[in-house]
């Protein structure tokens, strides 16, 4: 079978899948940690974001908001959102209703308990049901794309092939019973498939995937994200305004591709330990790819959605207040916002801890966050007939989170990745896209 059909049963089957069945635990005593699991500052600044934009929906216009979260995990971030917003945002949390969109049973169950003091009104709902009435409000998905089942692909030596999940007979394993009586297992393999269709070979081009050569030999393998396009879709069709912001592990096609990815990013995780086999006990471990940027921008702008621009999570969280509120830890009589979340010696020195893992350039502090819009009077109008992938900034906002073809190697250069010059009609900046003060 294909390897995205193998990827979305063990991850989201409801008897057997790692997250379907609830299995998997999120956190720093599961099976793998997320910026919200380290404590309550991610979500206090990231609110900063999501405040400004449900701000700016609320000034447009009466009617309820929502904030919507997709594949929500433990509902730690929910809770931290949620209850931020009723508290420092108490005129936005009457309007605000909190959606979850959790496709898994058995994590939706352990969402609901955890959201009983959210602070908002709470419902589960798919983005089907949503696209019968779309909402106002902001989207977030964090570490949520990277879970979308994959294809996988790979090289044997002069053409590209489809690369396959198969059962295999194993090496013989001994019984016990004597030298000569054995049995044989069987066990999942990777295996070739066809040859890849002519028109999906002009889509792997588009990425600096030419015909395999010399620096792509027999064996060099990677992912592609079908399942990108229908998401973004789907997304799209239950917002009628608002925005989206994807936060996740990206890397540009020309890294992502490069002869030396030999074996693409594919990565699974149970109890705090990676694991390259994605074939390992299956439903058993968490299983995520990279996302491809330019494949994401791509099917965004397809889908509708309005690119705002993009940088690492570590720069964002600096832009949304970061140092300062590393600052404020050292302070003898913290601010009375500050007060319940602890200020004994241990905690302080935990959250400092938990701060800096958030912005490490080698760790989270890698994640991309990507913001989108649709709808609504101030939207920005892309003068090449919306087929724009990145905006450019301001003058004054700081670098932009784009690498110029001139610093990329000269196959991966492309005109079409050039920004669009826009027209921007009452357009503003996110505020993680924004230089810190001072």
């Amino acid at each position: 079978m294909p390897f995205s059909t193998y990827m979305d049963w063990v991850l989201h089957d409801p008897v057997h899948g790692a997250y379907g069945s609830g299995l998997l635990r999120i956190g720093p005593r599961g099976d793998f940690a997320t910026s919200p699991s380290l404590g309550p500052d991610f979500a206090a600044l990231l609110l900063r974001q999501i405040a400004a934009w449900l701000s700016e929906l609320a000034a447009a216009g009466d009617g309820p908001l929502a904030l919507v979260e997709t594949g929500p995990g433990e509902a730690e971030l929910a809770l931290q959102l949620a209850q931020g917003l009723a508290q420092s945002w108490p005129h936005l949390a009457a309007r605000t209703e909190l959606v979850l969109v959790e496709p898994n049973p058995g994590m939706a169950a352990r969402q609901r308990e955890r959201l009983g003091q959210a602070g908002l009104k709470a419902r589960w709902s798919s983005f089907e049901q949503l696209a019968a009435a779309p909402l106002r409000g902001v989207v977030l998905a964090h570490e949520v794309l990277d879970a979308l089942a994959v294809d996988r692909i790979c090289s044997d030596g002069s053409g590209w092939r489809q690369q396959l999940v198969a059962v295999q007979a194993a090496a013989a394993v001994s019984s016990g019973q004597s030298d000569t009586q054995h049995e044989r297992q069987p066990a999942l393999g990777l295996v070739a498939g066809a040859p890849l269709a002519p028109q999906a070979l002009t889509s792997l081009a588009a990425l600096g995937l030419e015909q395999p050569g010399p620096q792509r030999p027999a064996g060099w393998c990677t992912e592609l994200h079908p399942g990108l396009s229908p998401w973004l879709s789907s997304c799209g069709s239950a917002l009628i305004e608002g925005h989206l912001l994807v936060i996740d592990y990206g890397l540009e096609a020309w890294r992502y591709y490069a002869p030396a990815r030999s074996g693409g990013t594919l990565m699974a995780y149970r109890q705090q330990q990676a694991c390259s086999d994605p074939l390992r006990e299956p439903g058993q471990w968490d299983i995520t790819a990279h996302l491809c940027l330019e494949s994401l921008l791509e099917a965004a702008a397809a889908a509708g959605w309005q690119s705002l621009g993009h940088c690492r999570q570590g720069q964002a969280l600096l832009a949304l207040g970061l140092a300062e509120r590393l600052h404020g830890l050292q302070q003898v009589n913290p601010p009375a916002s500050e007060q319940s979340v602890g200020h004994d010696l241990a905690t302080l020195l935990a959250r400092r801890e938990a701060m800096l893992r958030l912005v490490d350039p080698h760790a989270l502090g890698d994640f991309r966050w990507l913001a989108f819009r649709r709808g609504g009077k101030g939207e920005a109008k892309a003068a090449s007939g919306g087929k724009t992938e990145l905006i450019r900034r301001p003058a004054g906002a700081g670098p932009a989170e784009y690498q110029s073809a001139e610093s990329q190697p000269a196959k991966f250069q492309r005109a079409e990745l050039e920004p669009a010059e826009l027209e921007l009609e009452k357009f503003e900046l996110p505020l993680f896209l924004r230089q810190p003060d001072g």
